[in-house]
């Protein structure tokens, strides 16, 4: 099913307008889903901001280069792009997911628009996948400051209590809440000889660690 409304806020017509359907079919709708096309567009948007970040910053660091990239290609920075595109109210999604809202949850919207550029590889090819999100990321990439590499907050967090001697922090998930398709973490940070300072909620535990991080951090550095 052809979408040219879509297809004119990416810049990009499909030759198989079936792949872009897929492309915005959640799991949760039926088969065929998104899934295989969002495992093909995370490693192709991974490599093309690998590539768009080495040739921009000759002279950053391997550390600061994927760090930098992982800032670009997190949840977050994905929803943001969605975002702008409308894209949620293109999704297909099942009865469940509708009434919860999965048309504005950032984890569906982030793997949607990651499922869109593997459709587009398999439509075209990598030359226009690479063209297409180098078009979409660029009002991200202006934002980035080479000055300033890009640090997750957990890195952030672990140099600040290094610069300190103090220990490390340890991440303890406290609980897990929803269903498989849609769940919802709960992490706390627990600094040695402190206990919990902070904890964090996200759609992963990675991401609920990296919430808690930063909270400690913002703690700890007196920003609250």
């Amino acid at each position: 099913m052809a979408n040219p409304k879509l297809e004119r806020l990416l810049g990009y017509s499909f030759q198989q307008p079936a792949l872009l359907s897929q492309a915005l079919t959640h799991r949760s709708f039926g088969t065929p889903n998104n899934e295989r096309l969002e495992f093909l567009g995370d490693s192709v948007l991974n490599c093309v901001m690998a590539w768009v970040l080495h040739q921009r910053f000759d002279q950053m660091r391997e550390g600061d280069l994927s760090r930098l990239r992982a800032s670009l290609v997190r949840q977050e920075a994905l929803f943001r792009v969605a975002e702008s595109l409308n894209l949620g109210q293109y999704l297909f999604l099942g009865e469940g997911e509708l009434k919860s809202g999965g048309a504005r949850r950032p984890s569906i919207l982030a793997d949607a628009l990651e499922a869109v550029f593997g459709a587009v590889m398999l439509d075209s090819g990598f030359e226009a996948v690479r063209a297409l999100i180098l078009r979409l990321f660029e009002p991200l990439l202006a934002e980035v400051d080479a000055g300033k590499p890009a640090k997750d907050a957990k890195t952030a967090l672990q140099e600040f209590l290094q610069g300190r001697r103090r220990a490390l922090p340890q991440y303890v998930l406290k609980t897990t809440r929803g269903e498989h398709h849609a769940q919802e973490f709960e992490v706390d940070c627990v600094l040695e000889g402190a206990g919990p300072v902070a904890t964090g909620v996200g759609p992963s535990r990675r991401a609920a660690e990296q919430e808690a991080a930063k909270a400690a951090l913002d703690k700890l550095s007196g920003k609250r």
